[in-house]
């Protein structure tokens, strides 16, 4: 058998509704006070009162490339 690397990207798609004054505001406040940690779920910093969000739980994956990293190894583990 042979190893591979396979870069790969999970993208999550969804919705933030938040106060603010200006597009840029909003923005802002999301880039700087959202995010999602693998393992986690999605959070954010600001008040309940203030944001909202819909994101479904399953990523889209997209494969970025694949190439041979090592060699061929046996079925036993020892590298050929």
């Amino acid at each position: 058998m042979k190893i591979y690397e396979v870069k790969a990207r999970y993208v999550f798609d969804g919705i933030f509704r938040i106060k603010a004054e200006s597009r840029k505001e909003a923005r802002e406040s999301i880039e700087k006070y959202c995010g999602l940690v693998m393992g986690g779920s999605i959070h954010t910093t600001l008040g309940d009162e203030d944001i909202d969000w819909n994101f479904g739980i399953h990523p889209a994956t997209k494969i970025i490339s694949v190439i041979q990293a090592g060699k061929t190894i046996n079925r036993n583990n020892s590298k050929v």
